[in-house]
């Protein structure tokens, strides 16, 4: 499906994102840095767990309003508290102001607007698009993010450490103008039989928390669908990494050098390292995508899942037993084809797995991988204190295998839930 065929609310989506996505990569890839320095290991990884809980939490809210207030409103209400956030979080590294706290608690506020987002524009998207074309769809707007995770590290190792209140104030004017470019050139999608509204809203606050409470509830009795769930937090452990260990490991390990490139010398860091194998992450993810989801839509959704999963643990193991810059892209490399294996995929899967009328919720719980993970993975920067790399590192692998497994249960139980209903 060409985009010139895309519904015009997915269109500008797609231009709006790519604004928001760019500068949004120009800053989240350093925070740990930026956490870890200011308030030390320990504290910066508790603190981003307490802020990943109240994400996981904004995220199933944001998956019943999608549901119940529509798909656009969501969206819009999402930019523009976004954007405020955002305001706040400059506030606090102006020149005027500093506190790394006051950053932090922006950064949470701007984590739960975003989780009230992620559901109603995935649910969006399985409305509009037919279940064919879905895989397709959901891997452009992929390989949109990775575009900006491109650029978005290479121009934010440059401006985060220097013009980071300046980088901070254009975030927040691209989040508000996103919520204006939704409000007024998208449409609802949301489908006429879900608009559950009136009945919610006239029997008062309480009713639509427990109808939510509930809902969700028969959702999680799905096992397939809750296999699924907890297979991507397991994996989780290992993906998000990328913007916690991965960024504190390089910097720590990394030793300085001289690189000549044309008779041009400059000094490679550890974050000029860090910076440059995440833009190779994108950059691979930005011309792959698309082209890796239409290759492995041919093969087993069993088997790929699976391959996925070995190939994030194999990434993550030589990361751990080299410290070398040339060693750190072959890991990236390795990882990033884990990654693309499934990035189409899974958007595809649950939307297979949910019905009309609770499209936003599956997609919010499902998106619970990352809510829940992210919630999680915080630790390993504190486990580097305690325990060290190396065992923060096999623990990692050991969960990410554990996941390759998990995989392989659920599929089983898939296949028997497809074969009883053709009965």
């Amino acid at each position: 499906m060409k985009i010139k065929d895309w519904d015009k609310s997915l269109k500008v989506r797609l231009f709006g994102e790519a604004l928001i996505n760019i500068t949004f990569w120009m800053f989240f890839p350093f925070l740990a840095i930026y956490f870890a320095e200011e308030l030390g290991r320990a504290t910066a990884g508790a603190l981003l767990i307490i802020s990943q809980v109240f994400s996981v939490i904004a995220n199933l809210v944001g998956g019943y309003a999608a549901d119940t207030f529509g798909r656009k409103r969501m969206m819009v209400v999402a930019s523009i508290g976004q954007s405020l956030a955002m305001v706040l979080f400059a506030f606090a590294n102006s020149p005027v102001y500093e506190s790394a706290i006051l950053g932090f608690v922006a950064f949470t506020i701007a984590s739960v607007f975003g989780s009230f987002y992620w559901p109603a524009s995935q649910a969006m998207v399985a409305d509009v698009v037919p279940e064919e074309h879905r895989s397709d769809v959901f891997a452009v707007f992929y390989t949109s993010i990775n575009i900006a995770v491109v650029i978005g590290p290479i121009l934010g190792g440059i401006f985060f450490f220097t013009y980071r209140f300046e980088l901070l104030l254009v975030a927040a004017a691209f989040s508000l103008l996103l919520g204006w470019i939704l409000y007024k050139f998208t449409t609802e999608s949301l489908p006429a039989s879900a608009d559950k509204l009136p009945t919610d809203t006239s029997r008062g606050a309480m009713h639509a928390i427990k109808t939510q409470v509930k809902d969700y509830g028969v959702i999680l009795q799905d096992k397939v669908f809750l296999l699924f769930i907890v297979a991507g937090v397991l994996s989780a452990q290992t993906f998000m990494q990328m913007d916690l260990l991965l960024p504190v490991f390089i910097k720590d390990v990394m030793p300085e050098t001289v690189v000549s490139i044309l008779d041009w010398d400059f000094n490679l860091t550890g974050e000029l390292a860090f910076s440059m194998i995440i833009s190779e992450n994108g950059f691979l993810v930005a011309l792959l995508t698309v082209a890796i989801t239409r290759f492995v839509v041919r093969y087993s959704e069993r088997n790929v899942f699976i391959v996925s999963s070995i190939l994030y643990a194999v990434g993550m193991l030589v990361f751990a037993m080299f410290n070398m810059f040339f060693m750190f892209i072959i890991a990236m490399f390795i990882f990033t084809l884990g990654e693309l294996l499934v990035v189409g995929i899974q958007q595809s899967f649950i939307s297979k797995l949910a019905p009309e009328h609770m499209r936003g919720q599956y997609f919010a719980a499902a998106s619970l991988r990352y809510t829940i993970g992210r919630t999680i993975a915080p630790i390993s920067i504190p486990l580097t204190v305690w325990i060290g790399y190396n065992w923060t590192f096999g623990l990692i692998i050991v969960l990410q295998l554990l996941a390759a497994l998990t995989y392989y249960w659920m599929f089983h139980l898939f296949a028997q839930k497809k074969a009883a209903s053709t009965l």
